[in-house]
């Protein structure tokens, strides 16, 4: 399972705890927040430490952090803490760019819209604006902000209600639901990398809310030890609800694997092998049931 090295964060620099949280929690989605300050100047600023909390009433939070170099705080926290409301715009790959060059550190009253090339539309229910390319906004008012540390590097969780969401009908499917294809959101990783949820970097998992799978301790031993078969494979074998019938493993075996089975009769090892090959391939197309009777068939 290879080496692990151990970090104290009491005995490291803040720069190395931090740079190992942001290089192994992610990806980690973009709160591009945008705040007035108290003469009303627009401010624009994306933050990656950010998510979801509460559906009823809808909570979201995100958390500015104090800048490590010299402990000062980052102004959409002092327009947060000024004006108690922000606009949360989330990040899609037709503007990632912009959204990073409105995270250069601009002097007090610059306005990161008008640097960063993107358009400023009032909101309806708070003072500061929404990006219009931005396909989903969010209208919020702030419920409170926790201090989480007083030294560079230390967090300010703004918790945040919202009161008015803006959702561009282009990412919407055919029931009005926000499409993972169409959205084509991007996320923030470690260092300089970014993540973009499009294409095969997409997939879909079945969630288990209506059924109760048998779970990995129950798949049989050989199986679990496989060297073909990951733990996601087990992982989608153990969400069956029951396993199929010795009658049908018999007839697939009969039916759909006699070659293998010829091919491989004088040599157990390579018809296990084989088997476990065939059956990923078929957990791969999600032909789940089929994937247990090939794996069954070797000891029927």
């Amino acid at each position: 399972m290879g080496n692990f090295i151990k970090i104290d964060p009491k005995n490291e620099s803040t720069p190395k705890v931090f740079g190992t949280m942001l290089g192994a929690i992610g990806p980690r989605p973009i709160a591009f927040v945008s705040t007035v300050d108290e003469d009303g100047n627009s401010n624009l600023s994306p933050f990656s430490q950010f998510g979801v909390f509460s559906a009823n009433p809808p909570i979201v939070a995100f958390s500015p952090s104090r800048r490590v170099r010299d402990n000062t705080t980052k102004h959409t926290l002092e327009n947060a803490q000024a004006t108690g409301e922000v606009v949360i715009n989330v990040v899609n790959h037709a503007i990632v760019e912009q959204m990073s060059l409105s995270s250069t550190e601009y002097g007090d009253g610059v306005n990161e819209f008008t640097k960063s090339g993107l358009t400023e539309v009032p909101s309806d229910l708070v003072k500061p604006s929404r990006v219009l390319e931005s396909p989903v906004a969010m209208e919020c008012k702030i419920t409170d902000i926790i201090e989480l540390g007083t030294e560079g590097g230390a967090g300010n969780m703004i918790i945040c209600e919202v009161v008015r969401f803006h959702v561009n009908e282009d990412v919407l499917d055919e029931k009005g639901s926000i499409d993972q294809t169409k959205i084509d959101l991007v996320a923030r990783m470690g260092g300089n990398w970014y993540c973009r949820a499009h294409g095969d970097a997409i997939f879909e998992i079945a969630k288990p809310l209506t059924t109760l799978g048998i779970g990995v301790d129950q798949i049989p031993e050989d199986i679990r030890n496989s060297t073909i078969l990951t733990g996601n494979d087990l992982g989608r074998l153990g969400n069956v609800e029951s396993l199929p019938s010795e009658l049908d493993v018999n007839d697939h075996k009969l039916f759909e694997l006699s070659e293998v089975f010829v091919a491989h009769e004088d040599d157990a090892v390579t018809l296990e092998i084989e088997l476990h090959k065939i059956a990923k391939e078929q957990i791969k197309n999600n032909q789940i049931e089929m994937a247990w009777m090939t794996l069954l068939a070797f000891n029927d």
